[in-house]
Order: structure tokens, then C-alpha cells, then sequence
């Protein structure tokens, strides 16, 4: 089995200083949901053995926030994933057949990250889909599990939805979960 974990940048500023799109950072709130996730992703045993980050500021940022929980996760920082499209996207998971991680984890934007996540999944968690079908908010994580022991392996509608969770649906849960 292979598990894939995707996870959208924090919430940001609207503009950045520079006016360039890659040099956003987190505000206040997105702050507070990247370090909430990120013990959420811990507290579930949803570690990745290899985090994918695109090189933007807010997705750079919003690993900073997970890492404290997630600390034996290896790291590579790719420039490829801003902007990436759902065929970018998967090029770059059948990529990891070479690392072979058992638990990957890519951190990085909408509408590519959205787009990849409904397109990977075949069943599952039915609230899960449903909530995510709707969007892939800032802080946004869907864990989909993959019946295969190969990346290469990976395609369209071949992965569950295990869990789907967002800042705003954990405040939501009356559990707190």
C-alpha cells in the first residue's frame, strides 16, 4: 500500500511586497492552521516518510508549521509544484518510484492540488468526498491509500479517500478530532 497525503498551503496574505505571487506569506490565521494540521496529521498517525514542498513562501512557510510534528520526514523542495497541473502533478508522484516512500506527502497549491485529489479517488470516506468535492481549502488535507507497493502504479480513480480534513471542519467536529 502507498499513501499519499495532500495538503494546501495555509492561508495567506492577499499580496505580497515583492507583488509577486510566489513571495505570499501566511497571515495570522493561516499561521494557526498550519501548526493545527500538522498535529492533527500526528495525532492520526498520518506521517509521511517524504514531504514534496513547492518552493513558494506559503508552502514553505506551512511546512515550517508542520514539521515540529512530523519530525523524522524527510524533505525535498521542488520548483515544479507551483502551478503544477494534475498530469505535472502525477508526473512527479510516479517520480518517487526511485525514492520508493512508503507515505508521501506534497505540500502545494490550488487549483492543481484540488484537480489531482477528486481525480485520484474511486471510493472512500463518503463525507470526506463530499466535503472535498466542494473545495481544497488553505490548510486542506486529503489522505488517499493506493492498493499498490509501486508510485508508477498510481492513476486516476485508483486511490480511497482514507480522511479529508480542514481547520474549519476540525472546529466543526464536536470531538475537536
Amino acid at each position: 500500500m502507498r499513501r499519499l497525503i495532500l495538503l494546501r498551503h495555509a492561508k495567506t496574505e492577499r499580496d505580497a511586497p515583492s507583488g509577486r505571487d510566489q513571495d505570499r506569506r501566511l497571515d495570522e490565521r493561516g499561521k494557526r492552521d498550519g501548526a493545527e494540521i500538522g498535529q492533527w496529521l500526528a495525532r492520526h498517525d498520518y506521517r509521511p516518510d517524504l514531504a514534496l514542498i513547492s518552493t513558494a513562501t506559503r508552502t514553505r512557510e506551512t511546512w515550517e508549521l508542520v514539521r515540529p510534528s512530523l519530525p523524522s520526514t524527510r524533505v525535498q523542495h521542488l520548483s515544479e509544484l507551483y502551478g503544477a497541473d494534475p498530469s505535472e502533478l502525477m508526473h512527479i508522484i510516479h517520480g518517487m518510484a526511485v525514492e520508493d516512500p512508503q507515505r508521501l506527502l506534497i505540500i502545494a497549491h490550488n487549483p492543481g492540488l484540488h484537480e489531482l485529489a477528486l481525480a485520484l479517488i474511486a471510493g472512500g470516506d463518503p463525507a470526506g468526498r463530499r466535503a472535498l468535492d466542494a473545495n481544497l481549502p488553505t490548510s486542506g488535507v486529503a489522505v488517499i491509500d493506493f492498493a499498490t507497493d509501486e508510485w508508477d502504479s498510481v492513476g486516476f480513480r485508483s486511490g480511497r479517500l482514507e480522511r479529508f480534513a480542514s481547520p474549519k471542519l476540525l472546529r466543526e467536529d464536536a470531538g475537536g478530532d
